[in-house]
């Protein structure tokens, strides 16, 4: 990790505005770095193992997992890729394993799948207007519902690129280093998704992905709330 001076325990998280800087607080025991950290990786981390797993719950699990096995390893955190990005990186490989440990072996690897991936991605866009109708709102909520199901049916291979370029917004390379794949894979499995995808919705469905799998409220303080306590416990982090 690039050498900076060690953060005081009690610095407010919003202090620490680099990812390096907040790992480094976060390290220190400064609960507000944890806190900071979680609020704002949760929907990244959720989608993330959402797209290997088919389970809102079990995502949720990994997610849990995923903070603790990374919160008790954040001395290998060196900024080589963005804080959120090797999160997901974990979350993953916490998300791969439970598939295992069901005897679900879903292989994300590079598979030959290249050849195609030269072709523009055309990611999805979220086209909403605060200021629509409410039969319009409606019906945007229904195709997000259909969109959801849809998704949730893709092979986890393409599932887990859709679910992190096109429903999390990430680069291609972003993407690459959290699966473990090649960009030129990234991009063929993403343009396949798509395809999958197309004879059901066609292009009319685009503009609600963004707001699908969402995770907040409820689900986002449980996973806080757990996180925090095991931190606790294993004497990581200092409440005042």
């Amino acid at each position: 990790m690039p050498a900076h001076p060690e953060p005081a325990s009690g610095l407010p998280a919003a202090a620490a505005d680099t990812d390096v800087q907040l790992a480094l607080s976060a390290a220190a025991g400064n609960a507000m770095a944890f806190e900071t950290i979680v609020r704002r990786h949760n929907r990244l981390l959720f989608r993330t193992a959402r797209g290997v797993l088919a389970d809102d719950d079990e995502a949720q699990d990994a997610v849990q997992e995923t903070y603790l096995r990374a919160f008790t390893n954040l001395g290998s955190y060196r900024g080589d890729a963005a804080l959120g990005t090797w999160l997901a990186r974990i979350a993953i490989n916490v998300a791969l394993t439970s598939q295992r440990r069901k005897g679900r072996v879903v292989q994300l690897e590079d598979s030959g799948d290249a050849e195609d991936g030269s072709e523009p991605e055309h990611p999805m866009a979220d086209h909403g207007n605060d200021s629509e109708r409410p039969d319009e709102a409606a019906h945007r909520h229904e195709l997000r519902q259909v969109l959801q199901a849809s998704i949730e049916d893709l092979p986890p291979i393409y599932r887990s690129v859709f679910m992190l370029r096109a429903v999390e917004e990430l680069s291609v390379q972003d993407t690459a280093y959290a699966l473990g794949i090649s960009d030129d894979v990234v991009k063929t499995r993403f343009l396949r998704a798509r395809a999958m995808l197309r004879d059901r919705l066609a292009l009319r469905v685009e503009g609600g992905v963004a707001a699908t799998f969402a995770f907040a409220g409820a689900r986002c303080d449980a996973v806080l709330a757990h996180v925090m306590a095991e931190l606790v416990r294993q004497g990581l982090v200092r409440l005042h």
